[in-house]
């Protein structure tokens, strides 16, 4: 395995976790922390590597989430 294929599979592995954890602290379906996460700037961000912030534990990243996006979670609980 070269190094882009260990970075994509540890990137997929940190975004489920990071999933399943705001699903759990948020009281969300998966599906719903699943569609709050990929609209996320956040998403985009650890997609890209900006700022190396997919080095982050998945609990770190869900705070900075919840802190800094939080309108996406208000949208969900509208719906």
């Amino acid at each position: 395995m070269n190094g882009d294929t260990l970075e994509k599979y540890y990137k997929e592995g940190l975004e489920e976790r990071l999933i399943a954890y705001l699903a759990k602290v948020k009281h969300l379906t998966l599906e719903q922390a699943m569609d709050i996460y990929y609209r996320s700037n956040l998403a985009q961000k650890i997609y890209e590597g900006q700022d190396d912030v997919q080095y982050l534990d998945y609990k770190v990243l869900a705070q900075i989430l919840l802190d800094t996006e939080s309108e996406l979670f208000q949208q969900s609980e509208q719906t």
